[in-house]
Order: structure tokens, then sequence, then C-alpha cells
């Protein structure tokens, strides 16, 4: 490969990291361009519009990051209740982990910036709704209506992230857990 893609890449990547763990407004461009050890010139070659541009890129990366996490786990529980369950903990788990903890995949970002940058709005809302969209893409597959299939997406993509948000502010994974255990609970038999 050469030196360009991989240069974009860590920027990318370095952002996204920092992102998930201290939000849009507590990172600065200095601490991307440290991080990653790019040179500034090289940031504004690949992102003229500075630090919203890479916030940008950093959600879409993000996302996709979050997707394959989803993947992994609906791929091997076909039940889809038991899917989710298994996801959630296995978020727990994964906020657990001192080495690359996940932080808050693009709440934080969307809570900043909802209001002030249509381009970072419009980044979180999609992904947002792919999440959903899978969530209910799972429950669709086992033959809930289109309406109920819907609804459960909405519902766990808004525990998963109040659960993010509760787990990080207690410092402790019991929100998440206790979701999990709930989520047989709230997400009920097919309705026709």
């Amino acid at each position: 490969m050469t030196k360009k893609p991989n240069t974009k890449r860590m920027l990318i990547e370095t952002a996204s990291r920092l992102f998930r763990m201290r939000g849009y407004d507590g990172v600065g461009l200095n601490d991307i361009l440290k991080e990653s050890g790019i040179p500034k010139g090289s940031l504004y070659h690949y992102f003229p519009e500075g630090k919203e541009g890479l916030a940008v890129e950093a959600i879409r990366h993000t996302k996709e990051i979050v997707v394959g996490f989803i993947e992994e786990v609906f791929e091997r529980v076909e039940d889809p209740v038991k899917a989710v369950q298994e996801h959630i903990y296995k978020l727990a788990e994964a906020m657990r982990d001192e080495k690359e903890p996940v932080g808050f995949p693009i709440g934080a970002i969307a809570s900043e910036k909802h209001s002030t940058s249509e381009p970072i709005r419009k980044a979180c809302h999609l992904a947002f709704e792919e999440w959903k969209e899978m969530y209910a893409g799972k429950f669709l597959k086992a033959g809930y209506s289109e309406k109920q299939a819907e609804n459960f997406g909405i519902i766990i993509l808004a525990v998963i992230e109040g659960g993010i948000l509760l787990s990080l502010t207690c410092k402790s994974v019991k929100p998440l857990r206790v979701i999990a255990e709930q989520i047989p609970m709230l997400l009920t038999e097919k309705n026709e």
C-alpha cells in the first residue's frame, strides 16, 4: 500500500478512537496529530474542512466497527432476542477492556454537535439508522411484523445508547448487564 491511504486511514482511526473516548469538544486537532504522528499539512490535505470533515469520516469508521460487532453475534445466534441479549453482554465485556476501551461510539458527538454541525448530525443519524435497521432486520427475518421489528429496532438502539451512557458515568458495566438480563421481557412475543 502507498503512504497516502495509510496516512488518511491513520488519521480517521485515531480521530475515531479519541472521539469515542472524549467526545468532539474534548479532542483538538493537535491531539489527533500528536497521537497519530501525522503532520498538520497531511491532515488538511485529506480533510480541507478540518476537524468537522475528519469527524464525519471518524463517525463513518466507528459505525463500521459497530456494524462488525453486531454482525459477529447476529450471524452466530439465530434467535433475535438471544442475539440482542448476547450482543449487549459482549458490549459490556468490551467496555471493560483497559487497553482499548469502547467509550461512547457516537453518542457524545451526536449530543454535542446535533444543533451546530449539520454534516456531523447527518453522519450520526445515518449511523444510528443503520444500527437500528440491523436490529430490526434480525426480528423481521425471524418472522416478526414489519411494525414490531421497526419498534424493536428503536427500543434496542435506545436502551443500548442509554446503557452505555449510564455505564460510563457510573464506571461500571452493571447498567448494560441489567439491560441484557431484561431484554427477554422487554422484547415480547411476536405480534402478527
